[in-house]
């Protein structure tokens, strides 16, 4: 990069400036983020399409995607720490714009959902080559700061993706959402060949053999304070799919408000970016570990006391908006430390150890938001009470993989 910021390793040459090496990596990992959000206003419609009128079956359409974004991790890690991250990357979007199209040209739900999957395995790909891209470069609470820069600009998608998704409904048909999606991942495969440099080169590769993948895999897996901090952000995530399954039945169906669809999505998921900005400024002052206790606090304490004026007064609009906001806040600024800290021992195998870690999360997280989206009963009860649980458990999970006075040795 232009800029060597502390706890860097490895300088690729030619590098874009971290400025643009930031809004890369964030416009990267907007593409599986899109195509969840964007179409959250189109679920009515895509039910309709092929009549399928229980709303709780219509959540397979994020499920399917979310479950191939899980399972398809565990390719691209070890292929990516073979051939490099930058080919695998662009065959990934590639296969994301291919895809985002064959949805788009569904003609029955069994063919969108599998085209979902497809979808879904091939952004996984975004999200590990990020973080091992990252993770190339930078260690500790650098990498942190980095991770948490680029959320900033990634959260800008959610935020702004529903209204997208109304926008094109109220000129097209929900099929031209894929479409847009499929020029999108085009659009990132010129940008990723034009300006991104390799940041794993020919000497820091390894072997693709099963026995080097089992190595890395089990490294992974045997270490605490990956597999603790990666348990931690599995629960801390499968509450934020349970959200997002759940949010367009409890904005239309409890509070008959579909008109701010893409307005109480953005007010609910804004403060994430906000409080990621803030973890940029103070992350390498203050530490990652101390930042993400305090956050997962909060995100428990948030979510607990949610639950209690929801079984004392009832749910209001407001009330839910308020409290979703600050449990959200408080996951941005827990999201970005829990991966550094998980990552921080496994320089030497980021690209595994991020596939590892990232199918964990996503196929861990996905089951939790389709059991809560399953269970959605007309209130807001389940999503309350998985919030409460998962928060938590996730305090819980972190404090015992993180133990004072025992940082996670760096290579």
């Amino acid at each position: 990069m232009s800029e060597r910021p502390r706890g860097s390793h490895h300088k690729p040459s030619n590098a874009p400036s971290i400025g643009e090496f930031i809004v890369l990596t964030a416009a990267l990992m907007a593409a599986g983020a899109l195509a969840i959000d964007s179409m959250l206003p189109a679920l009515p419609s895509i039910g309709a399409s092929f009549a399928i009128e229980d709303e709780n079956r219509r959540q397979l359409i994020i499920t399917f995607y979310l479950l191939g974004f899980g399972g398809g991790q565990m390719l691209y890690g070890p292929l990516s720490d073979r051939f490099g991250r930058k080919p695998i990357l662009a065959l990934c979007l590639s296969s994301y714009a291919l895809f985002s199209l064959l949805t788009g040209l569904s003609g029955s739900f069994a063919m969108l959902l599998g085209a979902r999957l497809l979808q879904g395995m091939a952004a996984a790909g975004t999200r590990v080559l990020v973080v091992s891209m990252v993770r190339d470069q930078f260690d500790g609470p650098t990498m942190a700061r980095i991770m948490s820069l680029s959320f900033i600009l990634f959260m800008v998608v959610p935020v702004l993706a529903p209204a997208l998704g109304e926008a094109v409904l109220a000129a097209a048909s929900w099929r031209a959402i894929f479409f847009l999606l499929a020029l999108y991942g085009l659009f990132l495969v010129g940008w990723l060949l034009l300006r991104l440099p390799e940041t794993h080169p020919p000497d820091r590769r390894r072997a693709l053999s099963l026995a080097k993948i089992r190595e890395a895999v089990a490294t992974t897996l045997d270490q605490r304070v990956s597999i603790g901090n990666t348990l931690a952000l599995t629960l801390v995530v499968g509450a934020l799919f349970a959200f997002i399954n759940s949010i367009q039945q409890i904005v239309f169906d409890i509070f008959e408000r579909p008109d701010l669809m893409a307005l109480i999505f953005a007010s609910i998921a804004g403060p994430m970016a906000i409080t990621s900005y803030l973890n940029s400024r103070i992350v390498e002052r203050i530490g990652s570990r101390r930042i993400m206790l305090t956050a997962l606090h909060a995100f428990a304490a948030v979510s607990l006391l949610h639950l209690i004026l929801l079984l004392a007064i009832g749910e209001h609009l407001i009330l839910f908006i308020v409290l979703q906001a600050l449990a959200m806040a408080s996951f941005g600024l827990a999201s970005a430390n829990l991966n550094a800290l998980a990552m921080q021992p496994l320089g030497h195998i980021a690209g595994t150890a991020s596939s590892v870690q990232g199918t964990i999360t996503t196929i861990g997280g996905a089951l939790i938001g389709l059991a809560v989206g399953q269970w959605f009963d007309g209130t807001t009860l389940p999503l309350v009470l998985a919030f409460a649980i998962c928060g938590v458990c996730g305090l819980l999970t972190a404090i015992w993989a993180n133990p004072p006075g025992h940082p996670a040795p760096t290579r």
